[in-house]
């Protein structure tokens, strides 16, 4: 009787040891991570047949899957990225990025996951050659981004003309309203190689590095963003996506 009452209090010691462990490995079940992108912006994201795709969206998607959780997308114009991350209306913001020392102030980055830069965009048969042609012309620039503070910054000759929709500054370059649209080198070279009349001029005008925005106050998802980054550029994973949208690039 005494050897039933033993093992009958040992299994219950057992099982509150085991409902003692349940409630907090419950609570530790990793949420979805809320990423903010504008997806406006091909190859980096965009939309295509009511799909969000791009480098960024597959490099995103196969970080979270590192990570063992799953993504929960926000579309955001690129100007809002910055401040809604701030304001903790999501996690991280991943949307071709530049990691500027300005940017720095407010908030992390990730390690740089893609090399990049401004370069500017013409029609084919524009008179522009180099970038000091620029100088005197009227040059279209999305809001919120590098562009604008660089050609303001660096090439004050330049009249800038600020849209919201980075699609709009190749319609302004197309429709004759922009001598040329300054933006990023994946972006230009896309825009070009699918739209006849265009071409992007030999000189580039900076060379960046894209990053994956984080809360200042969120070191260790920094960290752990910065350790699945460095897990599917060893199993292969960030070639195989690379390879996919960038075979084909200049």
């Amino acid at each position: 009787m005494t050897s039933r009452r033993s093992i009958f209090l040992a299994s219950i010691a057992v099982a509150a040891a085991l409902a003692g462990t349940a409630g907090p490995t419950l609570a530790q079940t990793p949420t979805a991570l809320r990423v903010a992108t504008d997806a406006t912006f091909p190859p980096m994201e965009f939309v295509q047949n009511d799909v969000r795709t791009g480098f960024d969206i597959d490099i995103m998607n196969a970080l979270a899957k590192a990570m063992g959780r799953s993504v929960e997308w926000t579309d955001i114009d690129f100007k809002g990225l910055i401040p809604g991350l701030i304001a903790k209306r999501f996690d991280v913001a991943m949307s071709a990025i530049y990691i500027t020392p300005e940017r720095a102030k407010v908030v992390d980055f990730t390690e740089p996951y893609f090399a990049g830069g401004l370069v500017a965009l013409v029609k084919a048969d524009s008179p522009i050659k180099t970038l000091a042609d620029l100088n005197g012309k009227k040059v279209s620039v999305q809001v919120g981004t590098k562009s604008v503070t660089f050609l303001r910054d660096n090439y004050p000759q330049v009249t800038r003309v600020e849209v919201e929709k980075n699609q709009e500054m190749f319609d302004l370059v197309g429709i004759g309203r922009a001598d040329a649209a300054v933006t990023g080198k994946p972006a230009a070279y896309q825009l070009a190689r699918t739209r006849p009349g265009f071409r992007v001029l030999d000189q580039q005008i900076t060379t960046e590095a894209y990053g994956i925005a984080v809360r200042k106050d969120e070191p260790q998802l920094t960290a752990a963003l910065n350790g699945a980054l460095a897990k599917i550029k060893a199993d292969g994973t960030y070639a195989a996506i690379e390879k996919k949208w960038f075979a084909a690039s200049k």
